[in-house]
This record gives structure tokens, sequence and C-alpha cells, in this order.
């Protein structure tokens, strides 16, 4: 008689986690370009693209700088180290699926409502035929985002290693699909090459992280936004038919979060124990 061995409720999470990974660069793999896309390409002047890259990066810059304080303000920070704090005593009690999954829904639910807020804002600046003046505030509600994500698994996002990092997990899912798959990996083995045995992930090697990296990180990833958001943040601009323009930030806004959840649930169960990393 054979002997099963019956999966763990982390080894059961993780096998879960890694069909949620498939799927998600499958999708990607699957995306074409949109009609509308190809019917604007003759009208965005030609000077816009650079003009986005700029507007992006400058955004990260000042909400790095100066904005994560104003951005903390909105979810409460304590609250959210509290509540992980709690969910991970219960973990450290009894390690069921219910008490993994906890980490997960709480991140959930702040994403809903974050998503809520980006298209209403978007949608509303769209009526107004404002475009480029969004930049900042969708930099700001996407950053928010992940911070959230961040507390919510038990990670900071306030070290230099730590922003490159949610740099990449930014840029990944805007990119086409080997690209995306290849930088995945990357990813990937960053998660592992820093995995403590602890019960965390230490991002680790801040030192080597220098401020020219950010900014190289920060350059490569208002490129990728500026390439996804072209058409939409054109239309944006337009009054009225901005409307739609307006729509995709939640819309790119849950295709990121939905990418940064997943890599902050990698390192959260990866810090849990040792996992077959495939």
């Amino acid at each position: 008689m054979k002997n099963f061995h019956k999966k763990t409720a982390l080894e059961a999470e993780w096998a879960r986690l890694q069909r949620r990974e498939e799927r998600f660069l499958k999708k990607i793999a699957m995306e074409k370009e949109s009609v509308l896309n190809r019917r604007l390409e003759h009208l965005v002047p030609p000077k816009l693209s650079s003009t986005l890259d700029t507007a992006f990066y400058k955004a990260f810059e000042v909400v790095f700088e100066k904005g994560t304080p104003i951005i903390e303000k909105t979810y409460r920070k304590e609250d959210r180290e509290t509540a992980y704090k709690v969910s991970a005593y219960a973990v450290s009690l009894k390690e069921s699926r219910r008490n993994l999954k906890a980490f997960s829904k709480r991140a959930q639910n702040s994403r809903a409502v974050n998503l809520l807020a980006s298209g209403a804002s978007g949608i509303g600046l769209g009526t107004l035929g404002i475009g480029l003046p969004d930049i900042p505030l969708f930099t700001g509600m996407l950053l928010k985002s992940i911070y959230e994500i961040a507390l919510n698994y038990g990670f900071s996002y306030d070290t230099v290693r730590e922003q490159c990092f949610i740099l990449k997990l930014i840029r990944v899912p805007l990119l086409p699909g080997e690209m995306a798959v290849r930088a995945d990996g990357e990813v990937n083995q960053l998660i592992a090459e820093n995995h403590g045995g602890d019960g965390s992930i230490r991002m680790t090697g801040e030192a080597e992280t220098s401020i020219h990296e950010k900014k190289a990180q920060m350059r490569l990833t208002a490129q990728a936004l500026s390439h996804q958001l072209l058409y939409m943040k054109f239309l944006q601009g337009i009054p009225i038919a901005g409307i739609v323009g307006g729509a995709f930030d939640a819309v790119y806004l849950k295709k990121i979060t939905d990418y940064a959840d997943l890599k902050y649930r990698r390192r959260f169960l990866l810090g849990r124990g040792p996992q077959n990393e495939g």
C-alpha cells in the first residue's frame, strides 16, 4: 500500500500561489494591443512619450522623497503593523490554511478600496479633459496600494533596497510576454537569494543598493508605465472622451497590484519555511 503524503497548510498555500503565478503570466502572454491603441497611434504627438517618461519619473521622485509620510496618514501604518502581528501570532499558534490566508484577505480588501478610488479619480479628471496632471495622483495611489500590501505581509517599504524591489514589481506586469516571464524569474531569484531562515525575507545588501541603482530603476519603470499608458493619457486629455482613458487607471492599478500581491505572498510563504522553489 502506497504512503500518500498529505500536504501541510504551508505546502498547500505554496502550491496555490504557484498556480496563481502561472495563470498571471499566461494571461500576460495572451495579451494583444487593443484596437483603440492602434487607432490612436497616429494622433498622439511625438513628444508625448518623453513627456510621460519625465512625468512618471518625477512623480516617483517626489513620492519616495516627500510623499510617503502623507500616504501613511491615509491608512494608519501602526494599525496595519499591529494587524500583521496579530495574524502572525495566530499562525504561530496554528499554521492552518485559514490563518495563512488571513494576510492575503486583508491585502485584498485594501486593494479593492484603492481600485475604486483610482477609477473614480481617473474618470473624474477624464471628464474634464485632464490627463498629464493625473500622473502624480495615479503614482501616489499606486505606491499607496503597494505599501499597504507590503505592510499586510509584514514587510517595510522605506529603504532604498525595498523601493527598488517595488519599482520592479510595478514594471514586470507591464512587459510583453517572454520579457515578463524572464523578469518574473529574476524577481523570484531576488526573493530566494534574500531568504532569511527566521520566518521572514530580509532584503539585505542595503549598502550595495545605491541611489544610482534606484534612479535607474525609476527610469526603467517610468518608461514602462509611459509605454503602456501613452494612448490612454492622450485620450484622457480630451474632455468627455477622456472618461475612457481615465477608467484605465484602475485597470492598470489592478494589474500591477495583483502582481505585487503575488510576490509579497511569495516572500511571506518562503519566509515561513523551506519550499520547493519552482
